[in-house]
């Protein structure tokens, strides 16, 4: 009898942040030129970061959804780490986002 090895990986971590207040994306886009924004096609921008390497959607609204990071930790130091590129770029960010996670994705070796 041979025996298996069960394994559970943590593929994809989403979390939801909320910044509870307006956000102007022009004035994002032109204080971090890395970012993508096509409001004609997608109301949002997406905010890519290499480490954690994750992708982060703003919202005007205020909300963000944080996608592709390996754990909530992760998760919420990518959102942690956006807020503060906002405020280097000017945006006035006068409290802390909250952050919950809303999915996770694992795969399992069973």
């Amino acid at each position: 009898m041979s025996k298996f090895e069960d394994s559970i990986r943590i593929e994809n971590v989403v979390a939801s942040a909320t910044l509870n207040q307006k956000i102007a994306l022009q004035a994002v886009v032109k204080g971090n030129p890395g970012v993508e924004y096509r409001p004609e096609t997608f109301p949002g921008l997406v905010f890519r970061l290499k480490r954690p390497k994750t992708a982060i959607l703003i919202f005007s609204t205020g909300k963000m959804v944080c996608t592709g990071a390996k754990s909530e930790k992760e998760a919420n130091r990518a959102v942690k780490q956006v807020v503060r590129e906002l405020k280097k770029s000017g945006i006035i960010i006068p409290g802390k986002p909250e952050i919950k996670i809303v999915n996770m994705v694992a795969s399992a070796n069973l």
